[in-house]
C-alpha cells in the first residue's frame, strides 16, 4: 500500500493512492473521509446474456474500467444471469447501468433491486454518451460520404427508450432507424426502402443474436457494437466520478484538484 503526504495551509494531510487537494475547512479527518468515501466500489450493471460473446464484452468493459479507477469494479446483471444487482449492493457503492437507453430495467428493475439501500447511488445509464463510439465504429467499417446510414437498435416497448434511439440516430447522422425486435419498423424493411449503399450503425452494446441478424438485413456494411470502445469506458468512469461527487461528505474532484484523475486516449477521466 502506497501513501502520499500532502501539505496544505491546514496542516499535514494524507491521501491513499490518489492526490486529494486540501480543503479550506482543514483537518486530517475531513480528507480521510473524502479519500475513503471516494473508494466506493463501482458496480457495472449489464442486462445479462447467455451468449459467450456478450459475456466477453462485459468482462472486457469491466477490465478496462478497472485499469482507470483505484476502487473495486464488480459486474452484475439486471436479468438472465447472476450475480444480480441486488446481490452485490451489500456496501456503499455506485451502480452504473451499462444500457443504451433508460427502459424498464434502468427505470424500474435496477432501482427495485437496489431497494433504497443506504450508501448506494444509481447513475444515469450510458445512453447517448455511446454515440461517439458508434461514430467511430462506422469509420472503422468504412462508411463514406453518400452512404445511407441506418441506426439499428434492439427495440423496446418503452416510449422513452425509443425516443433515446431516435435522438441517437440524429446525433450519428443516420437517415433512418430500424429495429431487430419488439419495435417497428424492422431493420430489413428500412434497408429495402433505401437506395445506394446502405451502412448499418449498430446501436448495440455487444455481439450476439441481435447483431448477427443484421448481416441478413441487406445492408452492404454493418458496424460492430460499441463494446469496450475507449470512449464507452471513458463515459462509464465519468459516471462514477460524477456520482461520487454528489455523495454527502465525499468530494470528487476535491477542492483545488481532482481525485483519481487519469487519462485514456486523450480523454481526462474524473477531472
Amino acid at each position: 500500500m502506497r501513501w502520499r503526504l500532502l501539505w496544505g495551509g491546514c496542516g499535514l494531510l494524507w491521501g491513499r493512492r490518489r492526490w486529494c487537494a486540501p480543503s479550506s475547512s482543514g483537518g486530517i479527518g475531513l480528507l480521510w473521509s473524502l479519500c475513503e468515501g471516494a473508494r466506493m466500489k463501482l458496480v457495472l450493471a449489464f442486462h445479462g446474456t447467455r451468449d459467450a460473446r456478450g459475456l466477453a464484452v462485459c468482462a472486457a468493459v469491466a477490465g478496462r474500467v478497472q485499469e482507470l479507477v483505484d476502487v473495486p469494479v464488480v459486474v452484475a446483471y439486471a436479468d438472465v444471469l447472476e450475480p444480480s444487482v441486488r446481490s452485490v449492493v451489500d456496501s456503499p457503492c455506485v451502480v452504473v447501468p451499462v444500457f443504451l437507453a433508460a427502459g424498464y430495467h434502468v427505470r424500474v428493475d435496477i432501482p427495485e433491486q437496489v431497494g433504497g439501500r443506504a450508501g448506494v447511488v444509481v447513475t444515469p445509464p450510458l445512453g447517448l454518451d455511446a454515440v461517439p463510439a458508434v461514430r467511430e465504429r462506422l469509420v472503422e467499417v468504412g462508411v463514406r460520404a453518400g452512404d445511407s446510414v441506418v441506426l439499428a437498435a434492439a427495440g423496446s416497448s418503452d416510449v422513452s427508450a425509443l425516443a433515446t434511439v431516435r435522438r441517437a440516430a440524429e446525433m450519428v447522422g443516420a437517415c433512418a432507424v430500424g429495429y431487430v425486435a419488439t419495435a417497428s419498423p424492422r431493420i430489413a424493411d428500412v434497408v429495402a426502402g433505401l437506395s445506394g449503399r446502405v451502412v448499418i450503425a449498430s446501436w448495440l452494446l455487444a455481439p450476439g443474436v441481435f447483431h448477427s441478424s443484421l448481416a441478413a438485413s441487406g445492408a452492404e456494411l454493418v458496424s460492430e457494437p460499441v463494446g469496450d470502445h475507449p470512449l464507452v469506458v471513458a463515459a462509464l468512469v465519468r459516471r462514477y466520478w460524477e456520482a461520487v461527487g454528489r455523495v454527502p461528505g465525499v468530494s470528487s474532484p476535491c477542492e483545488g484538484g481532482s481525485v483519481g484523475s487519469r487519462r485514456m486516449s486523450g480523454v481526462a477521466i474524473g477531472a
